[in-house]
């Protein structure tokens, strides 16, 4: 694909996120386009961003849930940036926010993690808990500017992922002496989510790649072999992708989570 072409691709996504609207999905018009061009718009589009001020916060992991791939017709995950004013740290447990901004705002409970190092490419999860500062709860609110949710790999992929905003819970800082446990926990944990306090969905840490800590491994990997993209690095923040079903959400709604025997504080999100 050429510079051009992904300038142009580029162009009507940003337009379309920043006047919150609709897209014909890309492969529509252009079946050639595959997940590497994804990549090349979305490298086009960071570049952009960061003219224009943006600051990178980390990465967020899509797909990384498999029992999903079937239903969205999506069979890899994908990653994208995440910045400084799309993550949001609740006070205690609990956050606001508007929704207005978003199209086809759906939520997602997951596994957030920030770095203190570059991640090793093992599946040794204790060895890379080692390279983690902190583990959190989280809801990533995700959008789709394709209509009803229907798309395809590269589609998702260019238009940033999906990725909306990221509600980051109650920090627990992985040391020595909890590193073990955690480890152990992250593929077998249990967590729910509830509306207005009924419990809507509910899932386990292996949906996503096995364990959150498999998955990143999964993008470290990915990074290692696109030569426009940086390695992780500290101080990133990374999400790992939805333990359920990713939920639609409306103003007026507050989602509740439970991380179960992980041992991490849930959140509570108000929907304005």
């Amino acid at each position: 694909m050429t510079a051009q072409e992904i300038a142009e691709i580029a162009d009507a996504l940003i337009a379309a996120h920043d006047n919150v609207s609709f897209l014909t999905p890309i492969t529509d018009a252009r079946p050639e386009f595959d997940v590497e061009d994804a990549y090349a718009v979305l490298a086009e589009i960071e570049t952009r961003r960061c003219r224009e001020g943006w600051q990178p916060a980390g990465r967020k992991i899509g797909f990384t849930n498999r029992t999903l791939w079937a239903r969205y017709g999506v069979y890899q995950p994908m990653w994208a940036r995440i910045w400084t004013h799309t993550v949001n740290h609740a006070i205690e447990g609990s956050a606001s926010l508007s929704i207005a901004r978003f199209v086809q705002p759906r939520l997602e409970p997951e596994v957030v993690f920030k770095l203190r190092g570059p991640i090793p490419l093992t599946d040794d999860a204790r060895e890379v808990l080692r390279c983690v500062e902190w583990i959190a709860a989280g809801f990533e609110i995700v959008q789709s500017h394709f209509a009803d949710w229907k798309f395809k790999a590269p589609d998702c992929t260019a238009a940033f992922g999906l990725h909306g905003a990221l509600i980051v819970g109650t920090p627990l800082p992985v040391t020595g002496a909890n590193l073990d446990s955690i480890a152990a926990q992250l593929p077998r944990f249990g967590a729910t989510i509830a509306r207005d306090s009924v419990i809507v969905d509910r899932g386990i840490g292996e949906n996503v790649l096995g364990s959150p800590a498999k998955a990143l491994v999964h993008l470290a990997r990915v990074l290692a072999g696109q030569s426009q993209a940086p390695a992780l690095a500290a101080n990133e923040i990374v999400t790992t992708g939805t333990l359920t079903d990713a939920w639609p959400i409306t103003r007026g709604e507050t989602w509740t989570s439970d991380y179960g025997a992980l041992g991490l504080d849930g959140l509570e999100l108000s929907v304005a």
